[in-house]
């Protein structure tokens, strides 16, 4: 019984970018995640944007068609990060594609 071995998966591998061979591609995608905050409300963040684009301006445009709450945090890790009040993961992959910033390939959607 003491040689099973079980395997050693880890779901949050993606969360701390620790998988190895993959560290480099992680840092070039645009992390949209869902956190859970009190009961049913929840917040998107958008990290990993390119340092050139206005993250301001992006935020703006996302409430304005969102209808919903945002703010810039800025990170120590992921930099400037663009928190949306609401579940707006496929709102915020489809303005991203459809203005052009990033292409559908460079979106990761994390996430219940």
């Amino acid at each position: 019984m003491a040689d099973l071995k079980f395997n050693t998966f880890d779901a949050f591998a993606d969360e701390d970018g620790a998988q190895k061979g993959k560290l480099a591609n992680q840092a070039e995608k645009v992390h949209v995640r869902v956190q859970q905050r009190n009961g049913r409300k929840c917040i998107t963040t958008v990290a990993g944007l390119a340092d050139d684009l206005d993250i301001k301006k992006i935020c703006k445009a996302f409430k304005k068609n969102f209808s919903c709450n945002g703010a810039v945090q800025n990170d120590e890790e992921s930099g400037e990060v663009i928190q949306l009040s609401g579940d707006q993961r496929t709102n915020v992959m489809e303005f991203l594609v459809d203005q052009e910033i990033c292409h559908s390939e460079e979106i990761v959607l994390h996430g219940f």
